[in-house]
């Protein structure tokens, strides 16, 4: 056995210094430029230096808007220009449409087959039009909203039960993220997981956690999806806990589309309609596709925003007059009799300018979604190779000073003039693979906000600013969750039964 393992070793050494020769050849000249690197590992190193977009973004500094990596064998570009992410996804939308394929999404992600990793083709355009037509259309939207309105009479109950009276510290991480994981499952599923009798919080829990490792492992975030000998040295640790993952992800989700076949009666949800459509489709409405789409639902429609909300309020407690302003206007544009709804967010200029700065200098994927080129191209006059794998940095694009004057700092004016056109602001992604669900993050989003600054003072803990430090994982959370004062409002006792 430890012949076989050594003499699999020895070939794959070979196989990579003989890659590493032909990077001399025609297909890798006039490369991006690209910092000294290691014999076999290439720049893997830079993995292990998390946040990775403040990494990549360091490295541009010096190296320049788009420069190259060698993770292993595979080669990577990083992007952190407006104008060169334009280019890749106008001039060559369709050569970086597809995506690389990573462990991750092949034991959880059921083997690449879900509308955020499937490689570009037939069955990611079938998926992108179930999701266009029959998930994110405004129609369908619109049928879900009470069920936003109803999660969020649910989070200002909690926040109001015990600040009528005067400020209370609250912890917002956890109450957003209740309110985002009910929403997407009563959307889904018809069930709320989390705060009242019928829930089952133990179960919502265990799911939670699980969404949570998925987005620790997703993206570029594991040596093992460049090297695989890193894995096998390991033990294949990486890989079975991937698998374990998976199996447990799979579980839950094909529990959920049981559940459903079993009930008589449809409780207008997602699996319903998917599972209509599987009678009179099957052969595009399969289990398998029908997981896939909730899988993605349930990890790009949770955290994302809550996270997003979590950003929001800690800039508002550390810019007041900004918070003033914004009471402001809801009072004005809403007044105090009445709750904020979906239908007033077009007129709240202001609370959508905070939206956007908040979305520009904290983007829930501060690197977009992993791309690949289908085909050798040029990007900024630099050769890309087919199978290139293809990073564009939205967190340094967003803070770029030659687009965006004082860019380190929260000015939500900035955006009065229109200067957060497509081609700055991208915490959706760009071109063809850009996410689906930006019209429900939007919504849920700005109703949340409005709300909170609607119906409740807020104050810092103490004389601090609140702490900016991003987390881990592939949202980018805050490291620390926010801890803030709040006090009802009188207009509380408008708006909800208490």
């Amino acid at each position: 056995m430890a012949t076989v393992l050594y003499l699999s070793i020895f070939l794959l050494f070979l196989v990579l210094v003989f890659k590493l020769f032909l990077q001399s050849g025609t297909k890798y000249r006039s490369l991006p430029p690209s910092p000294p690197s290691f014999p076999i590992i290439g720049h893997l190193h830079y993995l292990r230096k998390p946040p990775i977009h403040r990494t990549l973004h360091r490295l541009s500094q010096k190296y320049g808007p788009i420069f190259s990596l060698w993770f292993g064998s595979r080669l990577v570009v990083i992007v952190s220009s407006s104008s060169l992410a334009e280019e890749c996804f106008t001039k060559h939308d369709v050569v970086f449409a597809n995506r690389p394929l990573f462990l991750t999404g092949k034991h959880i992600g059921y083997n690449n087959s879900t509308v955020a990793a499937s490689p570009y083709g037939d069955h990611w355009r079938n998926l992108r039009r179930i999701c266009t037509l029959e998930i994110f259309s405004s129609n369908r939207l619109n049928l879900f909203s009470h069920i936003r309105k109803d999660e969020l009479q649910h989070l200002l109950k909690k926040l109001s039960k015990n600040s009528l009276n005067g400020f209370v510290e609250v912890e917002l991480r956890p109450l957003l993220t209740e309110l985002t994981f009910n929403n997407m499952m009563r959307m889904i599923s018809g069930k709320r997981y989390y705060g009242d009798e019928l829930s089952n919080d133990e179960e919502a829990k265990k799911f939670r956690n699980i969404i949570g490792e998925i987005l620790e492992n997703s993206g570029v975030s594991h040596p093992a999806d460049f090297l695989p000998i890193l894995g096998w040295m390991g033990g294949g640790g990486y890989e079975k806990k991937l698998k374990k993952l998976g199996g447990k992800v799979d579980a839950f989700l094909q529990g959920l589309i049981e559940e459903h076949r079993l009930q008589k009666e449809s409780r207008n949800t997602m699996i319903d309609h998917l599972l209509s459509l599987q009678e009179s489709q099957p052969e595009y409405y399969t289990d398998r596709t029908i997981k896939a789409l909730i899988l993605v639902m349930l990890t790009a429609g949770t955290d994302t925003s809550s996270v997003t909300i979590e950003w929001a309020m800690s800039n508002l407690l550390n810019h007041p007059d900004v918070l003033k302003k914004a009471r402001e206007e809801l009072d004005r544009e809403v007044g105090e009799e009445q709750l904020i709804e979906e239908a007033d967010l077009g007129k709240l200029n202001y609370l959508q300018n905070i939206i956007s700065e908040t979305f520009r200098l904290y983007p829930a994927t501060p690197l977009l979604l992993p791309h690949m080129a289908s085909e050798a191209c040029t990007v900024g006059g630099y050769n890309v190779p087919r199978n290139t794998i293809l990073l564009v940095n939205s967190w340094a694009i967003h803070r770029d000073p030659q687009l965006w004057p004082d860019a380190a700092s929260f000015q939500p004016e900035r955006f009065d003039d229109g200067e957060g056109d497509s081609k700055k602001l991208m915490p959706f992604g760009m071109g063809r693979r850009a996410c689906p669900g930006n019209g429900l993050a939007q919504r849920m989003v700005g109703l949340t906000l409005g709300a909170l600054i609607q119906c409740f003072e807020w104050e810092k803990v103490d004389e601090n600013e609140i702490d900016m430090s991003e987390g881990k994982g592939l949202t980018m959370p805050k490291a620390h969750p926010l801890l803030a004062m709040c006090k009802a409002r009188q207009i509380i006792k408008n708006v909800i039964s208490i």
